[in-house]
């Protein structure tokens, strides 16, 4: 574009120059060897040009003549090297699409016509070549050789870095990463993988380190690296939290300030804080967090933040909580818990059903049962809430990688990646059996829960020999148009854990004439009830012939 320009000008100049003389016309007169010669301005300037122009041209011929060898030369060397270009796309294609024998035929095609040090992608394309064809030490080969060279040098690491993965071999993989980290900070593959290898081992100052310049250098997106900063810097204050209260202080406050809904920072925060005896800065903390997401963990350690208070004191605490999230399954949970170790049977109850009815869960059936037990200690009760705990989904965990850990951990045990926990519902479960209606199901359950048994029998594998009491009282006399029968009344001790329970049964007795009734005095039981051994059997009355009971 600027030849173009600079020869539009040139001739512009000239048209300049010629109407300019011609707009001035004159005389030019020379004499050279006594000759004389004369002609106008116009035609000498005309004349001028053309002499210009013809040595220009002659210059020009005689390079073209003098450089024609070179450039026979260059020409057939620019059409080898075009046709090696077009070999070593074609070849790479073929590697790309799994054409091992294209690539291989293009390998060799392209090494014939192009050098490997004047194109480096040539130990690429034969790379790519080996590995398709299963070669793969030929492969790493070709990577080291690309590793050693300044061009090549990322693209060797990176796949020496996926061979030693895929070999399994960890610690040559995270050698390459940390390598390729320092020598090009600005590749994203290298700094996410030396930050996960780092979080590994447990090296948390050179894992924040290296996600800063990572920030500053814009290598990860800014909210993404606030979220794994936030992340490593709560791992740091768990650390620390045992040996360092302060210092895993400021690093959950800290990580609190990149991530806000991070729970386990805030958590770290709140421990560090009620160890400081700072309740206060502690409460506000874990009430923010409430706001934003209930979590059972923060309901826990905010309604058991100071270990003396009272069951009343921790369902205090629990209201709280209800009152700042109403209508939340996991709030009417932990007033239900906080109400149960308070001995407010019927609140906790009511609450629990609540929460089962806003959301159905395995930990919410369990509670019920253990409501039930101390409520009513009803067997048949008890063994419905844990039926319906059996058929409910599994309360949320933290999950990673399809694993649950008991507690949130920075990186994953299985793929060890970073910030791979999150508080879900285990993936076993959510490809289980279909959920029902949670409210109809929670009605359901609910409805259908057996009645309260008036007494508990547990019978003995081998029941003891029965005892016959005669009361104090004599026997019922029924009198008959035909006959006349005596019913004797036996009273029968069944021992259970708690008390004796005392079952009357009536057994007939053989007939015989009715006894004469006599008026006695009625002794009434000192504690309200005939005992359970009535003493000698009275001479006069006669004893029963030939008698038989039945235990049930």
């Amino acid at each position: 574009m600027i030849r173009i320009l600079f020869y539009v000008l040139i001739v512009l100049a000239l048209g300049a120059g010629f109407a300019w003389l011609a707009d001035r016309p004159g005389e030019l007169s020379l004499i050279w060897q006594g000759q004389r010669i004369e002609m106008s301005l116009m035609v000498a300037a005309t004349l001028l040009a053309s002499l210009i122009a013809a040595i220009l041209i002659v210059v020009w011929l005689i390079r073209v003549v003098w450089l024609s060898p070179h450039s026979i030369s260059r020409y057939f060397r620019a059409r080898k090297r075009d046709r090696g270009y077009q070999a070593l796309s074609t070849g790479l294609i073929a590697a790309g699409a799994g054409d091992s024998a294209l690539a291989r035929k293009m390998t060799a095609r392209t090494r014939g016509l192009i050098s490997s040090d004047q194109e480096p992608l040539i130990h690429l394309l034969e790379a790519q070549t080996a590995l398709i064809e299963g070669k793969y030490d030929d492969a790493r080969k070709k990577f080291e050789l690309m590793a050693d060279d300044p061009e090549t040098r990322e693209l060797g690491l990176r796949g020496l870095y996926l061979e030693a993965k895929r070999l399994g071999a960890n610690e040559a993989a995270r050698q390459y990463a940390e390598r390729a980290a320092d020598k090009a900070p600005h590749l994203p593959w290298a700094t996410l993988a030396a930050l996960d290898y780092r979080s590994q081992t447990g090296q948390w100052d050179e894992a924040i380190r290296l996600i800063d310049q990572s920030r500053a250098s814009h290598v990860i997106d800014r909210k993404e690296a606030d979220r794994k900063k936030a992340v490593l810097l709560t791992a740091r204050a768990t650390e620390k939290l045992e040996a360092d209260p302060k210092g895993a202080r400021d690093d959950a406050l800290a990580a609190l300030k990149l991530a806000e809904d991070l729970v386990p920072a805030g958590l770290i925060a709140a421990k560090a804080l009620f160890r400081e005896d700072n309740l206060r800065k502690a409460a506000s903390i874990l009430e923010k967090l409430w706001k934003q997401d209930p979590h059972p963990e923060v309901a826990r350690l905010y309604v058991r933040a100071r270990s003396g208070d009272s069951a009343t004191d921790r369902l205090k605490r629990a209201n709280k909580l209800e009152a700042l999230r109403p209508n939340n399954a996991v709030a009417l949970a932990t007033v239900a818990e906080s109400a149960l170790e308070a001995r407010d049977l019927s609140l906790a109850r009511s609450k629990a059903e609540a929460a089962a009815r806003i959301q159905q869960s395995e930990g919410i059936f369990l509670l019920l049962a253990d409501i039930e037990e101390a409520d009513t200690g009803d067997d048949g009760r008890i063994r419905h809430w844990m039926n319906q705990a059996l058929k409910s989904p599994r309360d949320p965990a933290w999950t990673a990688d399809g694993v649950t850990a008991p507690e949130w951990l920075p990186v994953s045990p299985v793929s060890g990646r970073l910030d791979a926990f999150e508080w879900k519902q285990p993936v076993a479960q959510i490809a289980g059996p279909v959920e029902e209606g949670t409210l109809d199901a929670a009605d359901a359950a609910i409805r259908s829960l057996p009645p309260v048994a008036i007494a508990h029998q547990r019978p003995e594998p081998e029941p003891q020999p029965e005892r016959v009491a005669t009361p104090a009282k004599p026997a019922h006399a029924i009198e008959t148009p035909e006959k006349t029968e005596e019913v004797a009344v036996k009273t029968i001790a069944v021992p259970v854990p708690s008390e004796s329970v005392i079952v009357p049964q009536t057994v007939k007795a053989q007939k015989k004439p009715a006894p004469v009734k006599t008026e006695e005095p009625v002794v009434e039981p000192f504690f309200g009830r005939p005992p359970d051994d009535p003493g000698v059997r009275d001479d006069s009355s006669k004893p029963l012939e030939k008698t038989s009971f039945r235990l049930f």
